[in-house]
């Protein structure tokens, strides 16, 4: 099940969040530098890392003091390689497995591979429900995922492309 909400992705109550992220875990776009404050400093502290990682990966970390607590942080660029199309596919490809992995049935995320990979909300849905809808899982999941937009325009672009899609 996917479902298009305005919300505030920091409180909804889910299983784990997905957050756009470069090679070092830093945020790539305002809307996840907003999670990170939200997160506080727990969470800071627990996605350090020893050394970068590869683009296209995804991990998952505590979530501080999120309402959820887990995220999976989608790594989308790094140091000479910028966010596009491919990088995020396979991000957010990653990420799925991740959650499978985890068995988090139920997941919110804000658009990814807007900003930072120069996606328009059209494409970025259409990545975010390729990927999602041809993801193998464990268990079923993830099961559901909410698409956290922040405005009345971009959850109507957003709900007329899910549905189109059948969803």
């Amino acid at each position: 099940m996917i479902r298009v909400v305005t919300d505030d992705l920091a409180t909804l109550a889910v299983d784990a969040v997905l957050r756009a992220a470069d090679e070092s875990l830093d945020p790539v776009t305002p809307s996840a530098a907003r999670l990170d404050q939200a997160a506080g400093r727990r969470f800071m502290e627990q996605h350090r890392l020893q050394a970068p990682l590869e683009v296209g990966a995804a991990v998952v970390t505590g979530g501080g003091d999120l309402a959820a607590p887990l995220v999976v942080h989608v790594v989308i660029q790094g140091e000479g390689t910028p966010a596009g199309r491919d990088t995020v596919r396979r991000a957010l490809t990653s990420a799925w497995q991740r959650a499978s992995d985890w068995k988090l049935a139920r997941v919110a995320t804000h658009l990814i591979g807007i900003g930072a990979g120069a996606l328009s909300v059209e494409d970025a849905t259409r990545l975010m429900l390729e990927t999602f809808r041809h993801h193998p899982t464990t268990e079923g999941c993830p099961a559901s995922l909410a698409i956290v937009v922040e405005g009345e325009t971009d959850r109507d672009i957003v709900q007329a492309i899910v549905g189109r899609a059948g969803a």
